[in-house]
């Protein structure tokens, strides 16, 4: 992939998150916001008046006038697929929200396009520039035991998509990503998921259950119908425990001092100082650092297919 002095970026949705991206990208010197597309006319007009750029409603209209370099796809799951079709099928580079399609086929064409036009294709699971979870990264060896839990309150945003593709999603690449930095060669051997609708046509809540081939086990809880959020990662190996609060940033890791614990003080407390920085912020400095470098991104569309088809395994097996 060629270098890049100054990547000329085109986000693609405008609601909440679409927003978030519009907001950092536009106060980033290194690139140019070049526009905004979205299907509704009032949010495009709102978000082009605030940021001075030029907007539109149909996003093959905005490629044709802007001619982009990259773009960031923010739109709702089910339309991710067609729009990094059309424009990586146009040479340009796409960082794509999670999850990255609603099926593993459609992400794999995907992932084959990028390969074909030499271009880049990351996906949006922001938390993997969570600091606490940068931070932890280094603390885990073999882990045994996994516990993630990602509740919240209800929201009227409609995603078309329930708590698996929307939320646990995160969780499931976290996972994916920590047990195979320790072993690459880890793999899911077995799978027990249960859920149940609650407040919408797809699933609110949903529990699951994992076994790695390393031995670990992993357990996720996901709901979107709880009354306060919380968002938690406990760690368990055998000379150490990690907690990672995904919200505070936070991270405690309790590490034995001495083969056998005999009081307290045997048990060593560490609490790393965490940058506060905004996720997504660091989230699009990567992407807009692989455009000017050519490096490859910190999450791969592979890396986005790989959560996507242990998530449609889940889907599988709730059946609800």
């Amino acid at each position: 992939m060629e270098e890049m002095k100054r990547p000329r970026l085109l986000v693609i949705g405008g609601g909440r998150l679409g927003q978030h991206h519009t907001r950092i990208v536009a106060g980033m010197p290194s690139v140019e916001l070049v526009g905004i597309c979205d299907i509704n006319q009032k949010v495009v007009a709102e978000l082009s008046r605030k940021y001075r750029i030029a907007g539109y409603t149909d996003y093959q209209i905005a490629w044709d006038k802007v001619r982009p370099d990259a773009v960031i796809i923010a739109t709702p799951t089910p339309t991710h697929y067609e729009i990094a079709r059309f424009f990586l099928g146009n040479q340009v580079h796409c960082l794509v929200e999670k999850p990255l399609t609603t099926e593993v086929q459609q992400a794999d064409e995907l992932i084959s396009l990028s390969h074909q036009g030499n271009l880049i294709l990351q996906v949006g699971h922001v938390e993997r520039f969570n600091s606490a979870v940068l931070a932890a990264e280094k603390f885990i060896h073999q882990p045994k035991f996994i516990e993630v839990n990602r509740l919240g309150p209800f929201s009227e945003r409609m995603d078309m998509v329930g708590v698996v593709l929307d939320l646990m999603i995160h969780d499931i690449d976290i996972v994916l990503h920590l047990l195979r930095s320790v072993n690459p060669a880890d793999r899911v051997i077995s799978l027990e998921a249960i859920g149940a609708r609650v407040l919408t046509e797809t699933e609110d809540i949903a529990k699951v259950r994992l076994k790695f081939s390393s031995g670990c086990w992993v357990d996720l809880s996901a709901s979107r119908i709880s009354l306060e959020k919380y968002r938690h990662i406990r760690i368990f190996q055998p000379d150490s425990y990690i907690s990672i609060d995904y919200a505070g940033p936070a991270l405690k890791i309790y590490r034995k001092k001495k083969p056998r614990i005999e009081k307290l003080s045997d048990i060593e407390i560490i609490r790393p100082r965490l940058p506060k920085e905004e996720p997504l912020a660091k989230e699009l400095q990567s992407f807009v650092n692989c455009l000017i470098t050519g490096q490859e991104p910190l999450v791969k569309g592979e890396h986005g297919r790989n959560a996507l088809e242990l998530a449609q395994e889940i889907l599988r097996q709730l059946n609800v």
